[in-house]
C-alpha cells in the first residue's frame, strides 16, 4: 500500500511524552500495537512535516491542483 491509497483499516493514535523525556506516537490497529519513541528534536521535525503535508492537502482540497499553498481572498 502506498501513501496515496485509501484503506479500510481503522486505528487509534495517541501522542504524548514518556517518563524518559521522549515523545511517543502510539498506534493501535487490528491487533497491532506500535509504540514509536522520538527525541524532542525528531518530534519537532515530524510536526513540521505534518504541517507541510496538511498545507499541501488543503491546497489540493481547495482545487488549485498544484498541492501548494493557496491565496485566500480577504474577508470583508
Amino acid at each position: 500500500m502506498g501513501i496515496d491509497k485509501e484503506s479500510d483499516i481503522s486505528a487509534n493514535l495517541q501522542i504524548g511524552p514518556t517518563t524518559l523525556g521522549m515523545v511517543r506516537i502510539y498506534i493501535e490497529a487490528e491487533g497491532l500495537e506500535l509504540p514509536l519513541d522520538f527525541d524532542p528534536e525528531e518530534a519537532e521535525d515530524i510536526a513540521e512535516e505534518l504541517r507541510a503535508a496538511a498545507e499541501t492537502a488543503r491546497g489540493m482540497a481547495e482545487g488549485n491542483g498544484r498541492g501548494g499553498p493557496t491565496k485566500k481572498s480577504p474577508k470583508r
